[in-house]
C-alpha cells in the first residue's frame, strides 16, 4: 500500500482520539467518575500515540540515504516503544486516582446520559482500531497494528466501565467505580509493557517469523536438490516491515563465477517473490574448499 495510505490511517487514528476525548470528558463532567476519568485519560494517551505513530510513519517511509543505507524502517520501534511508556504512565495516574476515590467514594450523577455517550466513543474507538489492525497487518506495519491494538484495549476499557457503572447505577455501589478503575489500569499497564517489550525485541534485531524462514529454507533445500549446491550461515533479522535475509551458498568448485553469479540471481529473486518486503543477501563460496566451512560464525 501506498505511503499516503500509512499516512491517512495515521491521520484517522488522530480525528478519532481527539473526537473521543470530547466525549469522554463531556461524560466524566456529567458523571463525576473516576471510572470515566480513566477512560478519558486512555484517550489522551491514543491521541500522543497517533501524532507519534504518524510522524514515525513519515520517517520509517523515508528511502535509504548516506546515514541509514539500510532505510529507516526501525523507527516505528520508537513509536510503539514510547506509545508503551505513555500507557504504563496512564496506567499509574489511573491507579493513584482509584486509590483515593476508595478512601473518599464520591456520588455518581447522571449515569445514563454518561452511558450513553461513553458507547459512542467505543463505538468509534471499535471501527477505527479494526481498520488501523488490518492496514498494519497487510503492510507490516508494527506502528500502525500497535495504534489499533491500543485503541482496541481503549473499547474493552469503556465495556468493562459499561457494565460497571450500569451496576452501580441499579445497585448503588459506588465502591465498584475505583475498583473497576484499577482493574482498567492495570489491563492497561499490561499493554504498555507488551508494547515496550515487542519495541525493544525490534531494536535488537530479532529474527524474522517464522513463515518466512520456512519458505527461504525450502526454496535452497529444492536446489539442493536439484544441483546439490548447499547453503549455511543462516541468518535473519527483521526491521520494521523489511526483512533481511543472509546465508552463504556453497556451488561445485568446477562452476565458473558467472554460473555461480546467475544461481545466486535466481534464488534471491525467487525468495523475493515468496517473502514480502526482503532484502537478499548471498556470499558465494566454492563447495570443496575447507576454508568455505570455517567462516560461518557471524564474529571471528
Amino acid at each position: 500500500m501506498a505511503k499516503k495510505s500509512l499516512s491517512f490511517y495515521a491521520w484517522l487514528s488522530i480525528f478519532a482520539a481527539i473526537f473521543t476525548i470530547v466525549l469522554k470528558a463531556i461524560v466524566y463532567f456529567y458523571t463525576n467518575s473516576v471510572s470515566f476519568l480513566s477512560d478519558a485519560l486512555e484517550s489522551f494517551i491514543n491521541l500522543a500515540a497517533a501524532i507519534l505513530a504518524l510522524w514515525m510513519i513519515k520517517i520509517a517511509e523515508r528511502p535509504p540515504d548516506e546515514d541509514h543505507e539500510f532505510g529507516h524502517d526501525k523507527a516505528g520501534y520508537f513509536s510503539s516503544g514510547i506509545e508503551g511508556t505513555l500507557i504504563f504512565l496512564a496506567a499509574i495516574g489511573i491507579i493513584y486516582t482509584a486509590i483515593q476515590r476508595i478512601f473518599i467514594p464520591q456520588p455518581i450523577t447522571n449515569i445514563g446520559i454518561g452511558l450513553a455517550i461513553s458507547a459512542i466513543a467505543a463505538l468509534v474507538n471499535l471501527f477505527v482500531g479494526q481498520l488501523l489492525i488490518k492496514a498494519g497487518k497487510e503492510n507490516d506495519s508494527i506502528v500502525l497494528e500497535a495504534d489499533g491494538h491500543h485503541l482496541m484495549t481503549d473499547v474493552w476499557t469503556s465495556v468493562g466501565i459499561f457494565i460497571a457503572i450500569g451496576i452501580v447505577w441499579f445497585t448503588d455501589w459506588i465502591i465498584l467505580d475505583p475498583i473497576v478503575a484499577l482493574i482498567v489500569a492495570i489491563g492497561i499497564g499490561w499493554t504498555g509493557y507488551k508494547l515496550i517489550r515487542r519495541s525493544i525485541l525490534g531494536l535488537m534485531d530479532t529474527v524474522i517469523d517464522e513463515e518466512s524462514a520456512n519458505v527461504t529454507t525450502e526454496i535452497l533445500d529444492e536446489y539442493n536438490q536439484k544441483l546439490g549446491v548447499e547453503y549455511h550461515a543462516f541468518r535473519t533479522r527483521k526491521s520494521g516491515a523489511r526483512k533481511f535475509i543472509y546465508f552463504h551458498l556453497l556451488v561445485p568448485d568446477d562452476w565458473t563465477v558467472k554460473k555461480g553469479h546467475d544461481l545466486s540471481e535466481e534464488i534471491e529473486l525467487k525468495i523475493l517473490e515468496k517473502v514480502s518486503n526482503s532484502a537478499v543477501f548471498i556470499h558465494l563460496e566454492p563447495l570443496g574448499d575447507p576454508k568455505s566451512h570455517e567462516d560461518i560464525e557471524l564474529f571471528r
